[in-house]
């Protein structure tokens, strides 16, 4: 992967979003969570629980490069 790009996995409901590039999406050092998907027309309501390199993060959590994303829609059921 290309220091200057993050791989990123989209669970369940929104694996249909999930970009062509998810492998190695390009970004700009510093760029939040947020803010890739914004750029990516991911709804942010729908981004329940993130997950950078396995650990749980926030919307606010910045990228440099080099990361693994997971993105879980919001749990329903009984």
């Amino acid at each position: 992967m290309n220091p200057s790009s993050v791989q990123l996995k989209l669970f369940a409901s929104l694996g249909a979003l999930t970009p062509e590039n998810a492998d190695q999406l390009p970004i700009e050092p510093g760029t939040s969570v947020q803010a890739l998907l914004e750029q990516l027309a991911i709804p942010i309501a729908k981004a329940h629980l993130i997950f950078v390199n396995g650990v749980k993060r926030s919307l606010q959590t910045r990228l440099e490069g080099g990361e693994r994303i997971g993105i879980f829609p919001p749990v329903a059921g009984g």
